[in-house]
């Protein structure tokens, strides 16, 4: 590669783990492009990124609107020229439906599985052709736990299982692999992040809150965004070569597989 910055582009970077993704790779010199809904918090994030003395550009859209990949790409490489780094952590929809998939309407299937795959599906093939030419890339997906195992609700473990498997499909294509590029997933288990479902529980129910963290997490405690947001910075960077179409689980051994 050239002496230029490399460039990385964050989808639901405002937020959570996309805000401590974004803020991490600030700091390992990436410049940076985020994509999410709000503004104010996208403005928020720009500043903290541009305190570490990278670019920091904004796109505030809805991912889930497919009129906004294009202006995505056409944004990405308008501004940058190429996108070195792409972490495909929109997503969501773990507590969408109901509990009973009977009573759940068909269309969240569809939704969540938009949400989450075909957003991962859409930008990779947006950006791989660049990182082809460009001889150098990662593509990171952000997952969960329930890409690994069963458990939660069936649309969203679907949904996640598919993101993987395009990584690791991908992963096997050796025109792509040869091109340096790698791809890879990472899975987080419980994090705690402001205004999530995890933080409702701890606020209306501490004593049950408790009761399951002590019963189910083996460190005593959820994750945090940034112990994410290391593990994707370590995938993007050169010393990660030889890891590609791996699963990385961030979950302190919540998780019961492998």
């Amino acid at each position: 590669m050239s002496s230029r910055s490399k460039v990385a582009l964050i989808t639901g970077g405002s937020h959570g783990i996309g805000r401590a993704v974004a803020l991490e790779l600030a700091s390992q010199g990436f410049d940076i492009l985020i994509v999410a809904r709000n503004s104010e918090r996208l403005a928020a994030v720009q500043s903290e990124c541009t305190e570490r003395n990278v670019k920091c550009i904004t796109l505030a859209t809805d991912l889930m609107n497919p009129s906004s990949y294009p202006v995505v790409i056409d944004c990405a490489l308008g501004s940058y020229g190429v996108i070195d780094v792409l972490v495909n952590n929109f997503g969501g929809g773990g507590r969408w439906g109901n509990e009973d998939p009977l009573a759940t309407d068909e269309e969240v299937w569809y939704e969540v599985m938009e949400k989450n795959y075909f957003s991962s599906v859409k930008l990779t093939l947006g950006f791989l052709p660049g990182m082809c030419r460009s001889g150098w890339g990662r593509i990171v997906s952000i997952t969960s736990t329930l890409a690994t195992q069963v458990g939660g609700r069936p649309w969203f473990n679907a949904s996640k299982v598919a993101q993987a498997t395009l990584m690791k499909n991908f992963s096997k294509n050796k025109a792509y692999v040869r091109s340096g590029i790698t791809f890879n997933t990472v899975a987080p288990g419980a994090i705690m992040i402001p205004d999530t479902g995890w933080a409702t529980f701890a606020n209306d129910d501490p004593k049950q809150f408790r009761d399951h963290v002590d019963t189910n997490m083996p460190l005593g405690r959820l994750g945090t965004p940034d112990e994410v947001a290391y593990a994707v910075s370590f995938l993007c960077s050169p010393r990660a070569s030889l890891i590609n179409g791996a699963t990385i689980l961030v979950d302190g051994g919540e998780s019961t597989c492998l």
